[in-house]
């Protein structure tokens, strides 16, 4: 225990001296998540404010007072197009769909036949396409409008000709809502756990034996076992704090939202950010053993870091399991480091209940692989000392 003490005080000093390091791994762990999480709240907010808009745009309003009528009547500012808005839209210079009507509107839709009517918008233009919906959901009122009056008009019950009244009723409750959209803080603090881990558990093996000071470490009395637990404690202990320092900055990081919807759906409270620490820290000494493990067997660090490359991409593409799974959770989920971390603490964004199985088994898990990694590391050790 004094010689893994001596070895963890060491390794930790290593780690922490690299100030420019640090700083730049504390500064994309922490303020990055925040950031982006700012960046979809503005997202949104536009989104809103055009959903808000009371402004539409109109091609050839003057042949169809009626629609203008309709329009006006829900408060709305009728406005006409440009003459080339097509160009606009393309050009992403227009950032409102277009209605456009023909001159024959009127005379259509007073001999009751259809009324040919184009909503124009452009896939590339993203902020003109999120006002489709709102132009289709008024072209329908008015459709629906002008059938009651036909109906009434000739002596019938609108009433009769519809046979279902659809109500729509989402069971999900508010943080179950909110957590669809805070799907980056997951995947941020568990890139940010590994990331922050990365540099020390590389430097304090592949680094050592690149600068050759790994041969005269083996030559001291501390035993292969004591000095991989002693590194393993450091490199853990870096990204224990990340994931502290990652968790943290959410707290204040909604506050920033610029969403009113987003704000009032998204929960992130001390509550939360406990229950990601607890299921984040027994990981964070798991991706230090196995970046341990791969880098015990690499001359320098290039090397270490082109081969631990893999396992980062591992870690970085475990989200899309859930999205080709579209959300469903299977029991293996809970089996595989990184994925159940990332399924439990979509539950806790939700607000549904993790039992304590839920929290054994990727810790049993986490335990078994970090174990398996440290005892590869000091066999790994334990052999060159004999060579």
């Amino acid at each position: 225990m004094s010689t893994f003490l001596v070895v963890l005080r060491k390794e930790l000093v290593d780690a922490l001296r690299d100030r420019r390091t640090m700083l730049i791994v504390l500064l994309s762990s922490v303020a990055m998540g925040p950031l982006m999480l700012v960046l979809v709240s503005l997202i949104f907010a536009d989104v809103e404010k055009r959903a808000e808009s009371l402004q539409v745009q109109v091609a050839g309003i003057s042949h169809a007072p009626t629609l203008r009528n309709f329009l006006e009547r829900q408060a709305l500012q009728v406005v006409e197009a440009p003459p080339d808005h097509e160009q606009k839209l393309r050009d992403s210079r227009l950032h409102d769909p277009v209605i456009v009507v023909g001159p024959d509107f009127e005379q259509l839709l007073a001999s009751g036949e259809p009324v040919p009517v184009e909503v124009l918008s452009h896939s590339g233009n993203q902020r003109a396409a999120a006002g489709v919906g709102r132009l289709v959901r008024l072209l329908r009122g008015f459709n629906e409008e002008q059938r009651v009056l036909r109906l009434t008009a000739h002596g019938l019950w609108p009433g009769a000709l519809v046979a279902l009244e659809v109500q729509e009723r989402d069971l999900a409750e508010v943080a179950a809502r909110g957590a669809q959209l805070a799907f980056i803080i997951p995947f941020f603090v568990l890139s940010a756990v590994l990331y922050g881990a990365f540099g020390a558990a590389l430097d304090t093996t592949a680094g050592e034996r690149e600068r050759g000071s790994l041969e005269p470490l083996m030559m001291t009395p501390a035993s292969p076992l004591a000095l991989t637990l002693g590194k393993w404690g450091a490199a853990a202990c870096v990204g224990m704090l990340v994931a502290v320092l990652s968790c943290a900055s959410f707290l204040p990081g909604q506050w920033l939202l610029r969403s009113e919807w987003l704000s009032a759906m998204f929960r992130f409270g001390p509550q939360e950010a406990l229950a990601f620490l607890a299921l984040l820290l027994p990981l964070a000494g798991t991706f230090a053993g196995a970046l341990m493990a791969v880098a015990i067997r690499c001359k320098t660090v290039k090397e270490a870091q082109a081969n631990a490359t893999v396992l980062m991409l591992a870690v970085n593409l475990t989200p899309l399991v859930q999205l080709f799974s579209r959300g469903s959770e299977a029991a293996w989920h809970l089996w595989v480091p990184g994925l159940a971390q990332i399924t439990l603490m979509g539950r806790v964004l939700k607000g549904q209940a993790v039992s304590a199985g839920d929290i054994l088994i990727p810790l049993a898990v986490c335990a078994l692989v970090a174990a398996a990694c440290l005892v590869w590391v000091a066999s790994s050790l334990r052999r060159m000392a004999v060579k």
